[in-house]
Parts: C-alpha cells; structure tokens; sequence
C-alpha cells in the first residue's frame, strides 16, 4: 500500500469517527478537522480552518502569555489533557457540552509541530444529570411534607397537627393502619421540633421479646442476665434531649407498661438488675395499628398509661380515604425507579393512572 492510499484510508477512518478531532498548529490555528468537528461545532471546514482554536469559544481553555508576548495554550506547556468538561459555543450561537482530550505532536527531532484535539459530545448526558437533579429537587415541592406526599384534606389536616405537635414537647400518638406512613410522620414532628439538633431513636416494640425489650428500652447493668457480659445503656438515656419513637406500642407487655408509665410521670429509668434511678430528658412520641381502647376493655393495655401517650393523637389516613393523592404518589415512586433504573421512560399514561 502506497503513502497515498494510506493517506485516504486514515482520512476516511477519522471522517468515521463520531467526536470531533482537531489538529492545530503551535500557534493555535486550526489546520485539519473531521466530519464529527463539523457536526459538533456547525462549521464546515472550508470555514473554520486556518481561523484560531479561540474561535469556539471554549470556557475551559487556559491561556497564558509568555515573556515574548504570544498566545499559548497551557496543553502545549503540560503535552497534554485529559478528561477536560468544556462548554464551547457553535456556530448558531448554540452551546455545547463537550469533553476533550488533547496531546502534542512532535517531529522526530522532539519538536512541537501542532497539537491534536479530540472532543465528545455529553450534552445528552448533561440533559439527563439535569433532569436527575429536577427529580431531586421535587422533594422539597409544595406537594411534600419532610418525605410524606399530599394534597388531600385528611393530609393536609396531618401536615397540620404535625406542626403544632412539633411546638408542644408532649406525648404524641400516631394512629393507622400498616403502611400509612407512621413513621413518617414521627420523624416529621422530630425534624420541626425544638429537639431537632438532639437524637432521635426508633424502638420497634413488637421485636423483641419482653426480657430484651427492657433491656433495649431501660438498659443493663453486668451480670443482670445471662449473657450480660457489660453494662448498657438504653433507648432511653440514648435519647436524652431528643425523640423516642415507640412503634406498634400496641403490643407493649404490662410489665413494661409500668416501667414506661414511671418514665413519663418521674422522668426516670431503671436499668435491669439495678435500682438506681437515672434522669431522662425525653419526648416519647409513640405509634399504634391496633384499638388502644379495645385493648383497654380486654385488660391488655393499661388505662393509666393510654391517658399519659395519648395527649396528642394524629390519625394517619389509609390511601382509600385520600384517593386524590394517587396520582402524586404513582409519579413519586415513578421517578424514583426511572433514577434507579436509569430507562428513559417517559411517564404515566392517563390510562394506568384511572386504573
């Protein structure tokens, strides 16, 4: 193969190529470019070559000047750039997201006789960053309250209650069934409340059996049980000037009962196998699925302690009595699984959303 066909063979390979590929001289005159240029950039060659490289504008570009007063690309003083975000303007005006790579070229006497430059389009995928964060951003959308969605008025009533508990340093009680949002809640009335900055610590009291639940509730002292190699702290002093979240109280046992009514009435704990009371500081904020006073009548709650919790209740509502909020919720999670799942799916057809 002679040097000619060679020539037009590695002209078409570089013609084939999708980026933009650039030669320009020492002095930053553009002499070469391929039909990717000519897309990215909207500029035939006939137009841009033997115009300056500064021509297109490129934010990223760094020029200094030397002591002889030219213009030099710092690539040309490094050898060469890797991995560079620009954003260059084209022809029409129209910015461009690009990322280049760019390297010297040499003679064989190890004289600089140009530079090459490749540049990729990532606009697409700056697009879709963009859209990422629009997602993100709807969180704090007037939709939302701290991560619970609805416009309803059953929700909007929540929203409510769960600011004017935030200013009260009382007992609250959060009422629904599974999956309502409870917790949500809970963490809600935490986050806008005076104890916000202090801790905020979640107890599920439906699992752990009774002699563990005390021990997670009250804390330990060595040798109070078998397998007590070190004494511990509870929940309890581990939420000192902040939140306690007592999910599913409901299933609380009545020795434990008594032990939680001693705290809210004196503000102190006991830990088990020892009798030395310990100050607390604590909001308990408790949560139920079940008839607190269905249990009462069968003598599996304590009446004394419903009257101590249930100062504040808020009802969460079931997703069948706030239907309107539906829609809301279907885009939510929607977004959610297209940030996860990373498919360019457009969104939900009026057809799905009446189902």
């Amino acid at each position: 193969m002679n040097t000619h066909n060679l020539n037009d063979y590695w002209k078409t390979v570089v013609d084939t190529i999708q980026d933009g590929v650039m030669i320009v001289s020492p002095e930053g005159t553009i002499i070469s470019v391929n039909r990717g240029f000519e897309e990215i950039t909207g500029y035939s060659r006939e137009e841009i070559l033997g115009k300056s490289c500064e021509t297109l504008n490129c934010n990223s570009c760094k020029i200094v000047r030397n002591e002889d007063g030219c213009h030099w690309c710092v690539m040309f003083k490094t050898g060469e750039l890797r991995k560079q975000k620009c954003l260059l303007v084209r022809k029409d005006g129209r910015a461009v997201h690009v990322v280049k790579n760019a390297s010297v070229l040499k003679d064989k006497q190890g004289n600089v006789t140009g530079a090459v430059e490749t540049m990729t389009d990532v606009s697409d995928l700056i697009d879709k960053e963009t859209q990422i964060e629009t997602y993100r951003r709807e969180l704090d959308e007037k939709d939302r309250f701290h991560g619970m969605i609805g416009v309803s008025p059953p929700m909007q009533q929540v929203f409510e209650l769960i600011s004017n508990a935030a200013k009260s340093d009382a007992p609250v009680i959060i009422y629904g069934e599974s999956g309502t949002g409870k917790e949500l809640v809970a963490r809600a009335i935490h986050e806008t409340g005076v104890r916000k900055k202090k801790p905020y610590i979640k107890v599920n009291c439906a699992a752990l059996n009774e002699s563990l639940l005390e021990s997670e509730l009250f804390g330990h002292v060595k040798g109070a049980f078998t397998g007590a190699h070190r004494s511990r702290e509870g929940r309890f002093e581990a939420a000192t000037g902040g939140d306690i979240f007592l999910d599913e109280i409901g299933d609380l046992p009545l020795s434990t009962q008594i032990k939680l009514l001693r705290v809210l009435e004196e503000k102190v704990v006991e830990r088990v196998g020892d009798h030395r009371p310990i100050k607390v500081d604590v909001r308990i904020i408790s949560a139920t699925n079940r008839d607190l006073t269905d249990l009462i009548a069968k003598g599996a709650f304590r009446e004394d302690l419903y009257y101590r919790i249930n100062v504040i209740p808020i009802r969460v509502p079931p997703l069948r009595e706030r239907v309107e909020d539906i829609p809301l919720l279907a885009r939510s999670f929607f977004n959610r699984i297209q940030l996860k799942s990373g498919k360019m799916i457009q969104g939900i057809s009026n057809d799905v959303l009446e189902a």
